[in-house]
């Protein structure tokens, strides 16, 4: 990926203002015109940009910029970045090593077997390979159905397990999880679990007051029998 300065014509605001540097010399570095950049040392363009010092953003060195003011032929070069980016991938179909191109339908087996919310797309995506040849694998229509074994196309490298994870977390997305549902309907909420409790106490309540009472009423009566058994011995 070639390298590119960050925000030039604010670059060569700063380079008119603080070097001697030709404007031909400041417009190659800038990829400007030289006319713009007489007009911003003319202050007929660019009167609102702040220039930027590219020696603070490390695109520029102080050695660089003497030795251009010493030779107007020399042409300033970017200093080399201390951070490398990575270069963006581009959206498009995998690609699949040859070695690993027989292992597709196995893959593409084992995901519509063991995921079966995946769209072709999304197999797609995963293993590098068309529409046509899931729908053999999906109807068994494949030349080589018989001797298709399920493969996990991780285990084979033809994707990552984050990628996997992404894919069938996109897919499951709104759909509903069956053992959740049937797990709520047997468990009863807080409200349930209060009243049967409660209830349970009141019935407890009850029994223990009725026993309470006919104990009461047993001794009531036991207690007269006895005193008319003491008046008859004497």
């Amino acid at each position: 990926m070639a390298q590119q300065l960050l925000m030039p014509k604010a670059t060569a605001v700063w380079l008119v203002d603080n070097t001697s540097l030709s404007f031909d010399q400041i417009a190659e570095f800038c990829t400007l015109h030289p006319l713009e950049v007489k007009a911003i040392a003319d202050g007929e363009a660019a009167q609102g940009i702040k220039g930027m010092d590219p020696i603070i953003t490390g695109q520029l060195t102080r050695d660089e910029i003497v030795r251009a003011e010493k030779d107007e032929k020399y042409r300033l070069k970017l200093a080399p970045p201390k951070v490398r980016v990575p270069e963006a991938k581009r959206k498009g179909p995998r690609y699949t090593p040859v070695s690993k191109r027989q292992d597709r339908p196995n893959a593409i087996l084992w995901l519509v077997r063991n995921h079966p919310e995946l769209k072709d797309p999304a197999i797609s995506r995963l293993v590098g390979t068309t529409k046509h040849t899931i729908e053999q694998i999906r109807e068994r229509t494949h030349w080589n159905s018989a001797n298709l074994q399920p493969m996990d196309p991780v285990t084979l490298g033809l994707c990552s397990q984050i990628d996997l994870d992404l894919e069938v977390e996109k897919a499951s997305r709104g759909m509903p999880r069956p053992e959740e549902v049937a797990e709520e309907e047997r468990l009863l909420s807080a409200a349930q679990t209060q009243n049967y409790r409660s209830g349970s106490a009141r019935e407890d309540g009850e029994l223990d007051a009725a026993a309470v009472f006919a104990k009461l009423t047993s001794m009531r009566r036991t207690e007269p029998e006895e005193n008319a058994e003491e008046d008859e011995l004497r």
